[in-house]
């Protein structure tokens, strides 16, 4: 399942409490570069966000020969959204609590 998957089911059930959303998500994110490092398998997603923060998502291949950038690329961009949406998430938590 993709977030925007998980969204539709969360509306679809009618659940309405303060949340993220997969909009709020890519709304904070300003900028994204990728770094493969000289390992030449390993790739870094740097996001940068809206309020300057950056967060990083890494992937790497076991095998070199099984190296491809795209993948690799979507791989580590995956893994630093999730890191966004702890982010927003400890975010409206601390705004929900106060």
């Amino acid at each position: 399942m993709n977030d925007q998957t998980i969204e539709q089911e969360i509306q679809a059930k009618g659940l309405t409490a303060p949340r993220i959303t997969p909009d709020d998500v890519a709304a904070a994110i300003s900028g994204e570069t990728y770094t493969v490092l000289p390992n030449g398998r390993t790739t870094v997603c740097q996001l940068t966000l809206s309020n300057g923060f950056t967060v990083e998502g890494i992937s790497a291949a076991v095998s070199i020969e099984n190296f491809d950038a795209e993948i690799g690329n979507k791989v580590a961009r995956q893994n630093a959204v999730g890191k966004v949406w702890e982010l927003l998430g400890f975010r409206l938590r601390d705004k929900l609590a106060g």
